[in-house]
C-alpha cells in the first residue's frame, strides 16, 4: 500500500478531509482524526481503533498493525505498516476508524436518529 493508495482511501469516506497535526497528514470526519499518515515515520500509517477491535487486527495480522506505543496505544491508536497492508485490509481498518468517530460526533448521532 502506497501513500498515495492510503490517502485516497481514506479521503473516499464520506465528509473525510485532510488536514495536518504535528508535521503529518491526517483525515478527520466531523474535525475529529480518525487516521494519519506519517506516524511514526514514512513507513506507518495510524488509525483509531478502540482497543478491542485493535487486538482484533492485531492478532489477526501482526505483520500489518500494532499498537502504537504508550497510552495512545492503549487507548486504540494502531500503526499500519503501509508496505504489508493489501487494499481490502486497509480499507476495512480505515472503515472501522471512521465509524468510531462518526459514532462520537453530533452529526453521525444525527444521522442514526440519536440526539
Amino acid at each position: 500500500m502506497s501513500v498515495q493508495r492510503f490517502r485516497k482511501a481514506a479521503l473516499s469516506l464520506p465528509e473525510t478531509i485532510e488536514s495536518a497535526h504535528h508535521g503529518t497528514a491526517d483525515f478527520r470526519f466531523g474535525n475529529r482524526i480518525f487516521a494519519t499518515l506519517g506516524y511514526p515515520d514514512k513507513e506507518w500509517g495510524m488509525v483509531k481503533l478502540t482497543p478491542e477491535q485493535q487486538s482484533m487486527v492485531v492478532d489477526a495480522e501482526p505483520e500489518i498493525f500494532r499498537p502504537v506505543p504508550g497510552a495512545w496505544g492503549k487507548g486504540g491508536a494502531t500503526n499500519v505498516r503501509l508496505a504489508r497492508a493489501d487494499a481490502t485490509t486497509l480499507k476495512s481498518a480505515l472503515k472501522m476508524a471512521w465509524q468510531n468517530i462518526e459514532a462520537k460526533s453530533p452529526k453521525g448521532r444525527t444521522k442514526a436518529g440519536r440526539k
